[in-house]
């Protein structure tokens, strides 16, 4: 694992869900750019203190030029968004596949270069869109699959969540203080943070491909660098409609007695964990089958991919400009290797 130091949310999130199905172990880990902490980190998980390293670049040699039995099959990234691209491409360089954490990078360049990259090295690259793991996300697809929706003409998705309502970056929210700073969270807030969520989730359950949209984009905490509200009309191929609605608003409604039952966030359901592991075992079945010079099965594919990824980042970019420019924009999108 690189990021997911002391503190860090998702971090732990990636850990349960990883371990859940007993296929994967955590074994080697850069966790923080300090190195007492990363340090820390690794004693905390009981992992070897050879194996828990200074920095990723230190983890991706070193975890290398082990022999193949010993060394890591795959290196799980939750860190920022900014330092997605180059960790990602150090390890596929190194030989090694790739689980990350969404979204893929901060720019289409990087998307585009990564996707070529996983191409080059025949590497899986799996990209954690967390809500494709649930069971009947996958129903849903399946119903659509087959028909028994009839013609698709529109398409709403919301998402709503209440947690940068305020400045929570002013007051040391580790959380906050990244994913409001444009340097480490990219070009887009809420668009980057779960406008990509709702993309990616529009596109698996459907499968219909974006040819042009609109985005109202809005900052309404004052003084705040990036977005944190996003609405969006889509146009598909093939004429469907679509409105993604993205929200930091609301969340503070459960009573008490559910809020203490709950143990994630506003905007994130039960079984969270659960979706994160499915997409992991199956990630691991595709690295297994790659091990074995063997076909992956359609369930060790189903998973949202380097592609997958490089839309996420694309769709982002163009929601700021149609938001920029007032009016709508072309959105269709076929990534390298897509």
């Amino acid at each position: 694992m690189v990021g997911g130091g002391p503190g860090a949310f998702i971090g732990e999130v990636h850990r349960q869900a990883a371990a859940l199905d007993g296929e994967i172990q955590l074994v080697a880990g850069a966790f923080s750019a300090d190195e007492a902490r990363s340090s820390h980190q690794g004693e905390l998980l009981g992992l070897d203190s050879e194996r828990t390293y200074a920095s990723f670049h230190d983890m991706a040699a070193h975890e290398a030029a082990l022999p193949a039995s010993r060394r890591i099959d795959f290196v799980s990234i939750v860190t920022p968004n900014h330092l997605h691209y180059e960790v990602a491409r150090l390890f596929l360089d190194a030989g090694f596949h790739v689980v990350c954490d969404k979204p893929l990078c901060t720019t289409v360049e990087e998307a585009e270069a990564l996707c070529r990259l996983v191409e080059d090295r025949g590497a899986v690259f799996a990209l954690t869109h967390n809500y494709t793991g649930y069971p009947l996300v996958k129903q849903a697809r399946a119903l659509v699959g087959q028909g028994r929706l009839g013609e698709l003409r529109k398409v709403v998705v919301d998402y709503s969540q209440g947690w940068l309502a305020t400045r929570l970056e002013d007051a040391g929210h580790k959380q906050a203080e990244w994913r409001t700073d444009p340097a480490r969270a990219g070009i887009g807030g809420a668009l980057g943070d779960i406008g990509t969520h709702a993309e990616n989730l529009v596109s698996y359950v459907t499968g219909l491909e974006l040819e042009s949209l609109c985005a109202e984009v809005s900052t309404f905490v004052e003084g705040r660098a990036l977005d944190d509200d996003a609405n969006l009309l889509l146009r598909y191929r093939g004429g469907a409609r679509g409105a993604a609605e993205v929200h930091r608003r609301g969340g503070a409604y459960l009573a008490p007695v559910a809020a203490a039952a709950t143990r994630l966030p506003p905007g994130h359901p039960e079984g969270f964990i659960e979706a994160f592991a499915n997409i992991y075992r199956n990630a691991a079945g595709a690295m297994a089958a790659h091990a074995a010079g063997t076909g992956p099965t359609p369930h060790d594919l189903d998973f949202p991919t380097v592609q997958d990824g490089a839309r996420g980042v694309f769709f982002v970019h163009r929601a700021v400009e149609s938001a920029r420019a007032g009016g709508w924009v072309e959105a269709s999108y076929t990534p390298p290797g897509g």
